[in-house]
């Protein structure tokens, strides 16, 4: 299944971005910890290509901080940028990409050159929660589900800092099949653009990969090695009251229930991607795009 969700506002967003860029000093990215490759968006590094990056991993509260150091050092060992992880409900570490937005522009700073962030990221990531904490006053709307903030905002976070929140942002074309699947699960993608069924067999899928004791734990389970995914998802079920009359397993609910323990953080601190197993992914979106694209003009000319 091919997962896509680019609502027409995002259209707007993208042009905003782009005629925003020319002015702006430091591109903040939030990037959700438990999938950081997954939640990077290409448009934006096409956008903002030559801009010094700071990218953020947050909710990092409900990340394997093991995978998450992994990330963090591929971030830092890019040029011009520089990572950082923190939940974004916690004041003191989210300040702490005012200090590193100033080494990225050290020519920057002082009122008479403020230095101008721009701060961008997926939609449900957590950006508004980020800012709002930043400002230290309820400024941008937060919620659960994608697409709350609509317009760009400017914030004064300090005399020579300048931020400008813009709304979640996805890209028009997802290449990468896993990082669909990655998306949708953390809530980053709208409801009616997948199903819940076939995102949450997938989400099982990694998870036992790397945490099946936390499965087993949660749902009181026995061993999982032999239960295919759509097995392991109606056991979900059965354990959480998803029952319908004759025994028969209601997987909607089983998959709800799935899809809302994994973004509670109710299995514990979990990472559904390594940076060696996203580039793996991606390079393996790339060829298949590669392919279908030969394809179409190969029929073109027949």
């Amino acid at each position: 299944m091919a997962i896509q969700w680019f609502p027409g506002h995002m259209h707007t967003t993208r042009k905003a971005i782009a005629d925003r860029l020319p002015e702006i000093d430091v591109v903040i990215e939030l990037l959700d910890a438990r999938l950081p490759g997954s939640s990077t968006n290409p448009l934006l590094a096409q956008l903002t290509a030559g801009k010094p990056a700071l990218k953020v991993l947050n909710k990092q509260d409900l990340a394997d901080p093991e995978i998450t150091a992994l990330w963090l050092a591929h971030y830092q060992a890019l040029p011009g940028t520089r990572s950082l992880a923190l939940d974004a409900g916690a004041s003191a570490p989210a300040r702490a990409l005012i200090a590193a937005c100033r080494e990225l522009a050290p020519h920057r700073g002082g009122m008479v050159k403020p230095v101008r962030a721009l701060i961008c990221g997926i939609p449900n990531v957590g950006k508004s929660t980020l800012v709002n904490t930043l400002n230290g006053q309820r400024t941008a709307k937060t919620g659960d589900e994608p697409g709350i903030t609509k317009l760009e905002q400017r914030i004064l976070l300090a005399d020579d800092f300048h931020l400008f929140d813009t709304p979640g942002m996805l890209w028009p074309r997802i290449l990468i099949e896993q990082g669909g699947y990655n998306l949708a699960a953390s809530g980053g993608i709208g409801r009616n653009a997948y199903d819940e069924e076939e995102v949450s067999m997938a989400l099982l899928a990694r998870v036992r990969h790397r945490y099946a004791d936390r499965l087993v734990a949660r749902y009181k389970l026995a061993d999982i090695s032999a239960m295919t995914d759509e097995d392991l998802l109606a056991e979900v079920g059965r354990k959480r009251g998803g029952l319908l009359p004759g025994g028969r397993v209601n997987m909607q609910k089983a998959a709800e229930v799935t899809l809302n323990d994994f973004r509670s953080g109710a299995w514990g601190r979990v990472t559904l991607e390594t940076p060696d197993e996203f580039a793996h992914w991606q390079a393996a979106g790339l060829a298949a795009e590669e392919a279908r694209k030969a394809k179409k003009e190969a029929r073109a000319k027949a």
